[in-house]
């Protein structure tokens, strides 16, 4: 597959300042977390019958839903701390304040934010820490077998209202909405929009647009860009003037016509079925492969077979294709994945073929394309990682969240797949590349920054925990974190579920666990077909009295 010949990803990425992870005030960070661990657990804690999401990313706020998904809780973390009087005041059990979740958290407020049929997306939520906003979203339910309209995509699900909802985490005063009808955003793990900095991008997937938003410091969504069906601000009009007296071509001419005009104007494509045109980003799309082809090759001979093979022979397949995702790479590049509706819709995303596009929005050109069994791409990915997953200005507390790029330890886990791979017969390099890239582009915050999830610092295994935040099996035993320093020395467990294990062992049971990113704290939920169960691991704060 025909990519960009100059590495313009790596470009990209090396014009970025990256946080000094090796620097001496990240190394005593992890010597202090290294010593101070939760290693204090309380279980089945009385807790309100609230859906708890995730702690922000600064570690002030708590968020939480009611179980009819209708309200936002928000609270305010606190620390549990009580005296003892004597000299040995291990043996003595807990105060009863430990049992209540009101000693370790203070309700901030309670708002509505669904209302009717609509119900609060509890897997979506973006916090931006420079104004401490929080964007929520609710919706309706999806219609699988909807009918399909005028430039909509067909074979993709429709929600009839979606609402993103910037609220003031301070307060709870929702500052601006915005509404998307009878459209199809994949808001599950913020799969479908991504913050970076102050802009935000939404990926409509039925009408195949990408709306660019930016946050205003006042608490406003202001429209950026649209891109999509055009490109600049002014396509549509440049457009509808030149096809007032456009007079169609036979097919065979008009193809020759539309893919031989110059990539950085808005030009006519081919009519498809129905006497559509193609989009403004598909344009740009096969104006790139085909310029890519073309330059090559000098021999005309030679072109004409190669475009044939590469070009004309795939020329629908294409077409076809949809974007599916899109993430911020800086200011002004998106990482766009194109696939089919089938592999969009598929769980298993990596066996499906799809491509990746970087796009300037600015220029509206597409600067690079690659497969998704692409080398290249896969190496820039093992080298940049914390480029793709970190906004432009990250603060200290994030430099925790281990990858291949920053941690020897994952590196050399990445190594061994590898190895693995290149020595098993029965698979092959390719599929590493396809199952590694079907990350791209990343789900925006999905990644807890609490450094017990630092590869350099614990070991733990990670189909039972990671800082990836999705529901997990649960276990009877406890999750051990060991000491990479000391391999066998333990350093603290944390355990899901009742003290004394699950009572219906043939009931399915998931946990999730929530680490606050900075203090020693977690929060464990296991849920099963009975009340969850919720435990808190932290270390007490005892003050002794003689």
């Amino acid at each position: 597959m025909f990519h960009a010949s100059n590495n313009i990803v790596a470009r990209i990425f090396s014009r970025q300042i990256s946080s000094p992870r090796s620097g001496t005030s990240v190394h005593r960070s992890r010597q202090f977390y290294e010593n101070l661990v939760p290693s204090y657990t309380i279980y089945d804690v009385d807790c309100p019958d609230y859906s708890f999401r995730k702690f922000t990313d600064d570690g002030q706020y708590l968020i939480s839903f009611s179980r009819n998904n209708q309200e936002l809780i928000v609270y305010r973390p606190t620390w549990l701390s009580y005296s003892c009087k004597g000299d040995d005041c291990e043996s003595h059990g807990l105060p009863p304040e430990a049992k209540r979740f009101e000693s370790y958290f203070t309700q901030l407020y309670c708002i509505n934010l669904a209302s009717g049929n609509e119900s609060i997306s509890k897997d979506f939520f973006l916090y931006m820490e420079s104004n401490h906003f929080g964007v929520f979203a609710t919706s309706t339910s999806q219609i699988l077998d909807a009918p399909v309209t005028e430039g909509a995509i067909h074979g993709v699900p429709v929600i009839e209202k979606i609402t993103l909802h910037l609220v003031r985490m301070e307060d709870g005063v929702i500052m601006d909405e915005r509404t998307f009808r009878n459209d199809f955003v994949n808001l599950a793990h913020n799969s479908g929009v991504f913050l970076y900095d102050d802009l935000l991008s939404i990926m409509s997937i039925r009408y195949q647009m990408i709306y660019i938003l930016q946050i205003r410091a006042s608490g406003h969504l202001v429209d950026v860009r649209a891109i999509g069906q055009f490109c600049q601000e002014d396509d549509e009009l440049f457009l509808n003037s030149h096809t007032q007296g456009f007079v169609p071509l036979d097919k065979g001419k008009q193809e020759e016509s539309s893919i031989c005009q110059d990539n950085s104007s808005m030009q006519l494509d081919q009519p498809t079925q129905g006497g559509a045109f193609l989009s403004g980003i598909k344009q740009r799309l096969l104006s790139f492969i085909f310029r890519g082809i073309w330059n090559e090759e000098t021999d005309h001979s030679l072109r004409v077979q190669r475009l044939k093979k590469r070009f004309y022979f795939h020329f629908q397949d294409y077409v076809d294709l949809v974007m599916w995702k899109v993430q911020f790479l800086d200011h002004h590049h998106l990482l766009i994945r194109f696939c089919s509706v089938d592999g969009g819709m598929s769980r298993n995303t990596d066996q499906y073929r799809a491509f990746f596009a970087v796009y300037n929005m600015e220029t509206t050109e597409i600067l690079a394309f690659y497969q998704n069994s692409a080398e290249e791409l896969f190496h820039l990915f093992e080298q940049y990682c914390d480029h793709f997953r970190a906004p432009s200005r990250s603060p200290l507390y994030m430099n925790f969240i281990s990858s291949h790029s920053n941690n020897i330890h994952a590196l050399e886990q990445l190594r061994k797949q590898k190895d693995a791979c290149l020595k098993n017969k029965a698979t092959n390099f390719s599929q590493l590349v396809k199952k590694t890239l079907a990350f791209l582009p990343f789900h925006c915050q999905s990644q807890s920054p609490s450094p017990y999830f630092d590869q350099s610092l614990f070991r733990f295994d990670e189909k039972l925990i990671s800082s990836t935040e999705r529901h997990r099996p649960s276990t009877e035993h406890p999750i051990k974190f060991i000491s990479k320093r000391h391999p066998y020395s333990l350093k603290f467990k944390i355990k899901p579920g009742p003290e004394a294990g699950g009572v219906d062992g043939r009931s399915k049971r998931l946990s999730c666990f929530l680490f606050h990113p900075v203090l020693p704290f977690a929060i464990s939920i296991q849920q099963t077909l009975q009340p969850s169960v919720i435990n808190i691991h932290s270390v007490m704060n005892i003050h002794f009295r003689k």
